[in-house]
């Protein structure tokens, strides 16, 4: 009888504990849910008001009426040929940006590790601009040279970072000098070209999405159908990996086919995301800290990251519009301003902390 309460003992407290695991993960579970359809909401109600607020404001029902078919010749020209292709690409360039700048800080276990920060736009425009000033490419071609140039930017700061593996702070370090000498190419070859020209580059490389149309949503609407759920595929090897690269492979992970899997996608969504609006700064570098503090214990948090971005992106290009009368800024000077205090803040931290060189 004493045995038997014994052993009772010890698989009633597993029993408890069990239970207590299973409570934490569902509160947890539950809590992503909730900020996830919090932040759904937040990105349609500002995608609403984005189709109704301009020149001509517009009552919402109007411009439901309009984006079904209904409306006068003015609203429709207004809402599907302005208004609505450009808050679509609004939203597609945040998932991009927020989705790429969380698999490279998570992957890295770097927050520095953005595309923006580490050369992966300065890939893309370096060779778009090289491609535009020089050999006066535009369109689509201008948009797949953008897509190549971060692509060969990525393949080589991963090369230059490998040393029988790559190590997230030497591939941060390798990429902030590889964009450093990728961005004086940018300005060399601005400083040959013709001043109109140069001041056309240079409203690119803020980031704009001034006067883009259909014609830049449907190829990174496409790009993004492909992308987005082979980042979801790839992302089944994150959850090791942020253990490091040891326990990684203890726990069976083949670790650097999965590192290199993610950073390709990562590449990939910030290549297609500049080659529609422009390097648009810190949207990729904030998305996901800002997921991760709403949701936290829920690792990376990329869905979560892919919906702040966009929200990021549309509420800046709503202020960019309409904060100065008369006067449309780039989107990316407003991004910038959300997110040059937080990189300000971060080195702060890390120089406290005794991380920061």
């Amino acid at each position: 009888m004493t045995g038997t309460r014994l052993r009772a003992a010890p698989d009633a407290r597993l029993a408890d504990a069990v239970r207590v695991v299973t409570r934490a993960r569902g509160r947890e579970r539950g809590r992503s849910v909730v900020v996830a359809a919090g932040l759904l909401a937040a990105v349609a109600a500002m995608f609403a008001v984005s189709l109704s607020v301009g020149d001509m404001v517009m009552p919402l029902g109007k411009v439901v009426e309009t984006l079904f078919g209904g409306g006068d010749g003015g609203s429709r020209f207004v809402v599907l040929e302005l208004r609505l292709p450009r808050a679509l690409l609004a939203v597609l360039v945040g998932i991009g940006f927020g989705l790429s700048g969380a698999v490279f800080q998570s992957v890295l276990r770097n927050p520095l590790a953005a595309p923006d920060v580490i050369g992966i736009s300065a890939g893309a425009s370096a060779v778009a601009v090289t491609a535009s000033l020089l050999f006066q490419v535009s369109g689509l071609a201008l948009s797949g040279s953008a897509l190549t140039g971060s692509v060969a930017a990525g393949a080589a700061i991963y090369l230059l970072a490998w040393r029988q593996g790559v190590a997230g702070q030497r591939l941060v370090l390798i990429g902030v000098g590889f964009g450093t000498g990728l961005s004086s190419v940018v300005w060399y070859v601005m400083a040959r070209s013709d001043t109109t020209d140069a001041q056309e580059a240079y409203l690119w490389l803020t980031g704009t999405l001034n006067g883009r149309s259909w014609g830049q949503v449907w190829p990174l609407l496409t790009a993004l159908a492909v992308l987005v759920p082979l980042t979801a595929l790839a992302a089944r090897a994150l959850g090791p990996l942020q253990l490091g690269d040891d326990a990684a492979a203890g726990l069976g992970a083949r670790v650097e086919p999965g590192r290199l899997a993610l950073l390709g996608c990562a590449t990939a969504l910030a290549g297609v995301a500049t080659a529609a609006a422009g390097p648009v700064g810190f949207v990729a570098f904030v998305s996901g800290p800002i997921a991760r503090r709403l949701v936290p214990g829920r690792g990376a948090a990329l869905p979560h990251a892919a919906l702040t971005g966009a929200l990021i992106v549309l509420v800046a290009d709503f202020g960019a519009q309409h904060l100065l009368p008369s006067v449309q800024l780039p989107v990316g000077v407003v991004t910038s301003i959300i997110g040059a205090p937080y990189l300000l803040l971060l080195l702060a931290r890390a120089n406290r902390g005794g991380t920061g060189g």
